[in-house]
């Protein structure tokens, strides 16, 4: 499953900011089972909006790591919430199929 959110940069801070700290909270959050890896995308548009991608064996093994939460997570987080307001997008099932044009799909 996937887990998205997105991130507004408030004004005076910048995303390399709140980049830090998420780097070092998902090293963490990473080591939890069922965890399998997450990406922080730019806007084009934008450079203050953010897209976080975290990918997840099940909805189960996130929701374990959440309700577990590590310490030095929440520490993180607590410090970086000064950067930028957080709206999570939602949680998505992997697709039991997935429709490719001519050429775009593996072989």
């Amino acid at each position: 499953m996937k887990y998205l959110f997105e991130v507004h940069i408030r004004e005076g801070h910048t995303a390399e900011e709140y980049a830090d700290a998420w780097v070092r909270a998902s090293e963490i959050i990473q080591q939890a089972a069922g965890a399998r890896g997450t990406a922080l995308h730019r806007k084009m548009d934008d450079p203050n909006v953010l897209i976080a991608i975290a990918e997840w064996d099940s909805k189960a093994d996130r929701d374990a790591m959440e309700s577990e939460q590590h310490p030095r997570v929440a520490e993180i987080i607590r410090s970086a919430s000064h950067l930028c307001d957080i709206r999570p997008i939602g949680e998505f099932d992997e697709p039991e199929w997935v429709v490719m044009p001519p050429g775009g799909g593996e072989s």
